[in-house]
């Protein structure tokens, strides 16, 4: 099973991974720290079959965040909290929450809860296939095509990427989703004869579309500008947040993919010494080569596109 974690502790988010990958219940796919940086299509990208997720953040708790999703989302949520409020935990059963776990976590009762909504899955999974099966005898072919409502977004490809490199919370995500857009409208465009523009053009492109054709020239110089500094400020969050995977674990899969995908290992790897000596003072000059961030992405992104 993919396992999706909500939950604005850290430490709470290693433990149940570590709980998880232990007991060998499953993969955890991704993590966030409020419910306010979730939704169905990060969901989705992720392919999460269950999200477990604290009752009490900061911006949108638990309940809030499982209302949001639960009519599109087909899995199933698992809540933790230390809050033990009858009429809480009630609404949260009522929303469609499969269980109620109260903190502190304990791995015995994690386990066999986990064991039992995976095999609870696993048999829904069972009957529909049957049913899929007997389908093809009584209903006509279905089309090879497949519909466009099955094609996952290049904005949420986007969006799963950034929540990965930590950032989804800065104010450049959004402008490197925009610019994400921009980039396949222009490869739709040109076709074959495509090629990654320049900076100039791209953040000149999606100023263009942000402020609209009666925009004066002064007015989006203003914001190219605006929008490179936002988005230099987002990559140098994403590059702390991969050195510091690197730091606690070097065999992290997502500090193997991303930091030499993204980045210079060599500024990750000085990065990692600047956070591992915290006597000396960390330097925000960090050479990021924003080309090279924003063209991965825009590749990595291309990979999730079904």
């Amino acid at each position: 099973m993919n396992y999706f974690i909500i939950d604005d502790d850290p430490a709470i988010r290693a433990m149940l991974t570590e709980m998880i990958e232990d007991e060998d219940l499953g993969i955890v796919v991704g993590e966030a720290e409020d419910g306010s940086l979730v939704d169905n299509g990060l969901l989705a990208i992720k392919d999460a079959d269950v999200v477990l997720i604290d009752l009490l953040m900061p911006i949108r708790d638990g309940i809030e965040t499982v209302r949001a999703l639960v009519d599109r989302f087909k899995g199933r949520f698992v809540m933790i909290s230390q809050v033990e409020a009858k009429d809480l935990i009630g609404e949260a059963y009522s929303l469609g929450v499969e269980y109620y776990i109260t903190k502190p976590l304990n791995r015995l009762e994690i386990a066999g809860i986990l064991k039992k909504v995976n095999e609870r899955m696993l048999l829904e999974q069972s009957i529909r296939g049957i049913q899929k099966s007997l389908n093809i005898f009584t209903s006509r072919p279905q089309s090879p095509f497949v519909s466009s409502s099955q094609t996952k977004d290049i904005m949420e490809a986007g969006r799963s990427l950034i929540s990965d490199l930590g950032m989804i919370g800065e104010s450049g995500s959004e402008d490197l989703l925009r610019i994400l857009e921009f980039l396949q409208n222009e490869k739709q465009r040109l076709g074959s004869a495509f090629k990654f523009p320049s900076l100039k053009e791209t953040f000149a492109g999606i100023a263009a579309e942000k402020l609209g054709i009666k925009a004066m020239e002064v007015e989006i110089q203003k914001e190219i500008k605006a929008s490179e500094q936002r988005v230099r400020r987002a990559l140098y969050q994403a590059l702390i947040h991969i050195a510091s995977l690197g730091l606690t674990d070097y065999a992290n899969p997502k500090f193997e993919a991303y930091s030499s995908t993204f980045f210079d290992f060599l500024e990750v790897r000085k990065k990692m010494l600047e956070l591992e000596d915290k006597s000396d003072k960390a330097s925000n000059q960090s050479r990021i080569n924003m080309k090279k961030f924003i063209q991965a992405l825009f590749m990595e992104a291309m990979k999730l596109i079904v």
